[in-house]
């Protein structure tokens, strides 16, 4: 096998797992049915393809995937098996784990390729290069890819980002939130693919502002406001110059700060004056900022984000918002609850039944006054008599503790 730089490795198609990102097959475009040639390996579908090809050997790039298994040696063979029996001996090179996919393994794999996409747009544009809308519309699709098969994974990873990552990670993490959402309303895969750019590209204007203001730990002074204030602008301008974007998503990075009663800006629209992708990433937006820690405040649970954002009167289109309601939760991924059993646990993911009754990972008793190992409890299943009683305060649970809890 061999290597084309520190990143690419040819290995044996038997080897392929999911969470490998593809960087060639090998053969012609023409001969094999995937319509991109380089993507993340998602799917066991898609696997199956690869595999059922008539080619040896691809090429992966394990900077955006996972690697190779490591592998074991053969044993050898018990003297007590018959001549031609080799049911119990291990084939040459037998993975030590197993096959199955693991959800989160490929969501983190994903979410630093995103990083990586979205560090490098940003440093193109701070340094008047241009954009790259190819590889942000195969970044979204293999994020779509990604929440469709595990859709709590990825929205749980994104929520473990710093204050000092935050510029870079924010973007990810509303695009995976407009594609949630998206995919919730039932928006065709092209509508979905926009809401996904306009998640990861809404904030690239912030790449003309500098960075002292940007990541400034105070208040910001009238003229540093106005300044944050044109990224809009900035970025629609940055994004129609370079081309590739859908209109959709190019209007939604320009007027993502309008609000439903005309206060925002830069334009001051009202109501569906406003395009619908961009009233959905104003919800998706003010969320994730919310409920990220920032150079200048501590986040907010993700519970009590949902309710100080449904008091805000005028703010966001309320139909949307009950949409977006339902697509998060009214518990949302990562939210601190406390049971009627007096044990805190944290949200796992939304109930497909119920939206009050969500999947928790309980890990600490009120009444014992400690720490239980943590174990994952389903409030919407037949039997279970523990229900929410309460938002949890995070008190002196970390954001990063809670996102961890928080994974699949």
């Amino acid at each position: 096998m061999g290597t084309r730089g520190s990143s690419l490795r040819e290995i044996p198609t038997g080897k392929l797992r999911l969470g490998m990102f593809v960087h060639d097959v090998g053969v012609s475009w023409v001969s094999h049915p995937f319509w991109r040639t380089k993507f993340l390996l998602e799917t066991a579908d898609d696997l199956a393809t690869l595999r059922g090809l008539d080619v040896a050997t691809v090429w992966i790039d394990t900077s955006k995937g996972l690697g190779e298994l490591v592998t074991a040696p053969a044993p050898a063979a018990p003297a007590s098996l018959a001549p031609g029996d080799d049911t119990a001996v291990a084939e040459p090179g037998a993975p030590l784990a197993p096959s199955v996919p693991d959800p989160v393994l490929t969501a983190q794999a994903l979410c630093e390729r995103a990083r990586g996409v979205v560090v490098r747009m940003f440093q193109q544009a701070r340094l008047g290069g241009g954009i790259d809308a190819t590889a942000a519309r195969e970044l979204v699709d293999d994020m779509s890819r990604s929440i469709e098969s595990h859709p709590s994974a990825l929205l749980s990873l994104v929520r473990l980002k710093t204050a000092d990552d935050y510029t870079y990670m924010h973007s990810v993490a509303v695009a995976a939130l407009m594609i949630s959402f998206a995919r919730h309303l039932q928006l065709d895969s092209l509508r979905v693919r926009a809401a996904g750019m306009a998640g990861l590209l809404h904030d690239v204007g912030k790449s003309q502002v500098p960075l002292d203001v940007l990541n400034k730990p105070a208040e910001l002074s009238a003229t540093e406001t106005a300044q944050v204030r044109r990224h809009p602008q900035l970025g629609h301008r940055l994004l129609v110059s370079r081309g590739g974007v859908d209109p959709e998503a190019l209007d939604a990075c320009l007027h993502h700060h309008e609000k439903f009663d005309g206060t925002g800006y830069p334009d001051g629209l009202v109501g569906e004056q406003i395009t619908r992708l961009a009233r959905m990433t104003a919800i998706c937006d003010v969320y994730d900022a919310i409920t990220s820690d920032r150079p200048y405040k501590r986040a907010w649970d993700p519970a009590h984000s949902v309710q100080r954002m449904a008091s805000w009167h005028g703010h966001f289109d309320p139909r949307l918002f009950r949409a977006f309601v339902r697509t998060v939760g009214v518990y949302p991924i990562g939210a601190l609850v406390r049971l009627e059993s007096g044990r805190l646990a944290v949200v796992l993911d939304g109930s497909r039944d119920a939206l009050t009754q969500p999947i928790v990972r309980v890990f600490y008793s009120i009444v014992e006054g400690r720490r239980v190992e943590p174990f994952v409890l389903d409030l919407s299943e037949t039997g279970c008599d523990d229900r929410v009683s309460a938002k949890e305060v995070r008190g002196e649970w970390s954001d990063a503790e809670l996102a961890e809890l928080a994974l699949p």
